[in-house]
This record gives C-alpha cells, structure tokens and sequence, in this order.
C-alpha cells in the first residue's frame, strides 16, 4: 500500500471514528446505567488494527478522543475517553499479536470492551479518590460483553466484506 493511500485511509478511519463517537452522545439506551456506552468507535479502532496494524490503531484512537473532546468541549470526558480507549487498544493489540489465529475478532473485541471500562473506571477512582467505585464493575462488565460482542460481530461481518471485494482490506 503506498504511503498516499494509507494516509488517506488513516484519515477516513479517524473521521468515521470520531463521527460515531459523536453520533454515540445522541442515542439514549433503554437502561438507566450511568456510563455505559455502545462503544461504536471501537469497530473502527478493531478494523485498523485488523487492516493497518498497531501503530495506526494507537493513532485512530488518540485523534479520535482528541477530536470528540474538543467537538463536545468536555475535558473530563477526554481522560474517561482516552484512558479506556488506549487500555482496550492495548489488550486488542496483544491479543491479535499473540492469540489472533486462535481466538475470533469477536472474542478480542469482547476483552476490548472490558479493558476499556477498567480504564474508565480506573481514572474515576483516581478523579474521586475513592476505589469504592469499583462495586460499580459488575454492571460494566456486563455492559462491555454486550456491547464488545456487537461491536466484534459488526467489525467481523465488515471484515469480511472487505476481504471479499478486494481479496485484501486495502
């Protein structure tokens, strides 16, 4: 892939991100669970990881929290954001590394989901010095096997697409 081309993927990805993320704010789930989230950026942090690597995933990930920070003007969002999306892009990124013929993009996207509430959590701990907060992991992670198995099957089906009309992604 040339060095054009990748760039300009790399930039659909951080616009298609940071758009679901904004999108994201606007639809109100049934349940009334401070917090939890669909997580839809995730399918395209999950795609450039798949298509593009590690590097370009860390960088999706940081101009896409960056970017929705500063269209919603919430800096205290910025570290909720940022903090769970680099903890889920790290675990995604180990786990495709080490376990990716093993395990199913669902299945990564599922740990995805869960480190990204750790670290979440974490940076509310650290924000209310307080890790009684940590009686509220429960709900999350219930929320983030939910949420990282439709985040997984969406990036899955995507994937595959991709594969078929191209025989490779890009």
């Amino acid at each position: 892939m040339s060095k054009t081309k990748r760039l300009v993927i790399i930039a659909l990805f951080i616009a298609q991100a940071t758009a679901l993320n904004i999108v994201e704010n606007f639809i109100t789930l049934p349940i009334a669970v401070q917090g939890v989230k669909l997580g839809l950026a995730n399918i395209i942090t999950l795609l450039a990881l798949l298509i593009l690597g590690w590097k370009d995933a860390f960088l999706i990930v940081t101009l896409r929290c960056l970017l929705a920070a500063l269209y919603g003007g919430n800096p205290v969002g910025f570290l909720f954001s940022i903090s769970g999306g680099l903890l889920s892009t790290l675990i995604m990124v180990l786990m495709w590394k080490y376990l990716g013929r093993h395990i199913s993009i669902v299945t990564i996207s599922l740990m995805g989901a869960v480190g990204h509430n750790i670290g979440q959590l974490f940076v509310a701990s650290l924000m209310i010095q307080d890790f009684r907060i940590y009686v509220y992991l429960p709900v999350l992670l219930v929320s983030a096997l939910i949420t990282g198995y439709i985040v997984g099957f969406v990036t899955t089906q995507t994937y595959n697409v991709l594969l078929k009309q191209n025989k490779q992604p890009f």
